[in-house]
């Protein structure tokens, strides 16, 4: 900043100068954007916002056509990783006809879970269904659930009698990842009913550390709600986004529009939202809880 007032008062002389005027402006908005992103990152004050996140995305009702849309869910978020340099490892993928049925997704990266964090909840897709031969509209769901990576320092306590532990052959298309032991692993939580599933790795033992890494993670976020539901019975309103609320909408007909129902945020170019630019909502969702909170 001390170097573009400078700049400013070297050519303040000479307004004609158009060429240096076009390099001011250039670097100040420049300068503008890196101020952007630092302010951002002062709403990242979470005790985990700086940690790496489960992303977990499910297909809802509506067979063939809710799975192509949580497999278009999961490519946006792979996207996104991509162009916000986060690691992506999938860790769990269910496939189904046309699409998935679930799948879970370990982000790794500085502040991933801040970031990631209110893409918590229900997203909406409206749009005429490649799948009908009616070309008759058609709205779909798919849940997405976020909790961050925590380490051991935390204490989420875990009894034996607590859940139930199922092992099974790992299994994808055309052959991928398909084992001849039963090396996937999947873990019942019976309180919350919480279930994660790990099948990446080619041992039991690193699927089993995995999948408790999950569960420890999605039990921290659950009962971190819970007690919030208690505290907040007297309320007035509402402030705490719940796994279950509808938060986005996106729209390929009658027109294009994707737009954030808490925030207000809209965007037009859906595809360059499924193609993982989301920061729009991402962005306006941190301001947005900050004002709430």
């Amino acid at each position: 900043m001390d170097e573009m007032a400078e700049l400013i008062n070297l050519y303040a002389d000479e307004p004609d100068n158009t060429e240096e005027q076009e390099e001011i402006d250039s670097q100040i908005e420049s300068l503008s954007g890196e101020y952007e992103k630092l302010k951002l990152k002062t709403l990242l004050d979470g005790q985990f916002d700086k940690n790496d996140c489960f992303l977990t995305i499910h297909a809802g009702t509506g067979g063939t056509e809710a799975s192509d849309w949580a497999s278009m869910l999961m490519r946006m978020y792979l996207r996104y990783c991509e162009r916000s340099g986060f690691k992506s490892q999938i860790l769990d993928l269910q496939e189904d006809e046309g699409g998935i049925k679930s799948v879970t997704i370990k982000v790794g990266g500085a502040y991933s879970f801040g970031y990631l964090k209110g893409e918590a909840g229900v997203h909406r897709l409206v749009r005429i269904s490649p799948f009908d031969s009616q070309k008759r509209r058609h709205t779909s769901f798919s849940s997405v659930y976020a909790s961050p990576v925590i380490d051991d320092t935390i204490e989420v306590d875990i009894k034996p009698e607590d859940y139930r532990l199922d092992t099974y052959r790992a299994g994808g298309a055309g052959g991928q990842h398909v084992n001849k032991t039963d090396s996937a692993v999947r873990i019942t939580h019976f309180e919350s009913g919480i279930v994660v599933q790990c099948q990446n790795e080619r041992s039991q033992g690193m699927n089993k550390d995995l999948a408790f890494k999950m569960l420890k993670s999605r039990l921290y976020e659950y009962y971190r709600q819970e007690k919030e539901k208690e505290q907040q019975k007297n309320a007035i309103a509402k402030k705490e986004i719940t796994w279950g609320s509808q938060i986005r909408s996106y729209v390929f007909q009658p027109y294009t529009m994707v737009k954030d129902h808490r925030t207000g945020e809209t965007v037009g170019n859906i595809q360059a939202v499924m193609d993982g630019a989301i920061d729009p909502f991402v962005e306006s969702f941190l301001r947005w809880s900050k004002e709430e909170a």
